[in-house]
């Protein structure tokens, strides 16, 4: 039976701003049961761009996995208050990284999104490093 609502947490990260960067999601259930870890190299690019990317895979696995609610964890209070229309978006990328996460989202039935510190979100942010690392 495929879960009605999944959390994932999700990260990206570039070393230097622009630099190499990667992303990742990490998808459980409720009960922090973890279904799913993924993470990638996406090449050059910001650190704003990462989390977006990160978002975006986070949002195309919960999907793919059957959830039909999403809570999106993520440690980037910038990008977080953008998804939520807290902020503005003003940087032309961003913006329209931050359209295909309002499209993705309104897939789900239902939706939310938090900030958490980083320490909270350790596994995605280590699979981040582990995907830089092995790119470098």
């Amino acid at each position: 039976m495929s879960p009605r609502r999944l959390v994932v947490n999700v990260d990206g990260g570039a070393r230097g701003n622009p630099g190499p960067a990667a992303i990742a999601a990490v998808v459980a259930d409720p009960d922090r049961g973890v279904l799913e870890e993924r993470s990638e190299a996406i090449g050059a690019a910001t650190n704003n761009v990462a989390e977006y990317r990160a978002l975006l895979l986070g949002i195309e696995r919960a999907r793919a996995l059957g959830a039909a609610e999403v809570e999106l964890v993520g440690d980037s209070e910038l990008v977080v208050r953008q998804v939520r229309g807290e902020y503005r978006v003003k940087d032309a990328t961003l913006r329209g990284l931050h359209e295909a996460v309002r499209e993705g989202l309104a897939q789900f039935d239902g939706w939310t999104i938090r900030h958490v510190r980083r320490e909270e979100n350790e596994r995605a942010d280590a699979l981040v490093n582990e995907a830089l690392d092995a790119a470098a």
